[in-house]
């Protein structure tokens, strides 16, 4: 997300999918815009266990940087390669309610307007499906009961989605190879793994820290239905096509 050049490249592939009669859906991040956009506003960025801390008044800039500025220039650019785009709110998309993160000791902390997926809303997608579009979601969601905007971490919202929509698969773009045994050796990268075996690499805590959330909630929407999950390197050319189309794909894959 941070290179323009590499988010062309994948949105001409998100294109090239859609032309091919695959049905692709969007959730995107954008952590380090935000970041810059709260340090022009005099806000500075802290952290618990991964989570943005997200006062009141940091929200209103991550949902501007998310949905205005992030979220449009994805429609633009699928559209600009020939496909179809459809622009979609979380907030019409996610009920959320707020997340607790934890300090050193395990203890909960409040870290503001963070949320946690409690219910997707899929009649907009499934309408922009329809009609032949991508549909492109930012990560916000509304409280269940305040209906105050909440921020939520992009990869455990698009695992909710993929929780209520049952697609075929649900794939993670990221900075990494896929699952890696050694985090600091990409040749010890993990091409295949059973729901089971992914469970006991974060019980033997070869998967640790932020990679838990993400691996938890990649076993959530295996249960509910989505056939594999894959973690990819968006850096590498062509690796959404790399992964789908060849036999050995390229990232790790949960099945």
């Amino acid at each position: 997300m941070d290179n323009p050049g590499l988010v062309h490249e994948v949105m001409k592939d998100i294109v090239f999918l859609e032309n091919a009669g695959i049905n692709p859906v969007i959730v995107h991040g954008g952590g380090k815009a935000i970041s810059v956009a709260m340090s022009e506003a005099g806000l500075e960025a802290k952290f618990v266990g991964g989570f943005r801390i997200t006062t009141p008044e940091a929200v209103k800039i991550v949902e501007e940087t998310l949905h205005q500025n992030i979220n449009a220039g994805l429609v633009e650019t699928i559209n600009k390669f020939g496909g179809k785009a459809a622009s979609i709110h979380g907030l019409s998309v996610f009920t959320a309610k707020q997340l607790f993160g934890k300090d050193n000791s395990g203890a909960p902390v409040d870290i503001g307007r963070v949320g946690q997926a409690t219910f997707c809303h899929t009649e907009d997608i499934l309408y922009a499906i329809s009609a032949g579009l991508v549909p492109v979601v930012s990560p916000l969601g509304k409280h269940e009961e305040t209906g105050e905007p909440h921020n939520i971490n992009a990869d455990l919202a698009a695992a909710a989605l993929a929780c209520a929509l049952k697609p075929a698969k649900l794939v993670y773009l990221s900075d990494v190879p896929g699952l890696l045994r050694d985090p600091s050796d990409q040749s010890t990268l993990i091409e295949s793994v059973s729901s089971a075996e992914a469970q006991k690499l974060i019980d033997d805590g070869i998967i640790s820290g932020g990679m838990i959330p993400k691996i938890t909630s990649a076993l959530e929407a295996l249960e509910s239905g989505v056939e594999k999950v894959h973690f990819i390197d968006g850096r590498t050319p062509h690796t959404l096509l790399l992964e789908i189309f060849t036999q050995s794909g390229i990232g790790t894959e949960i099945r």
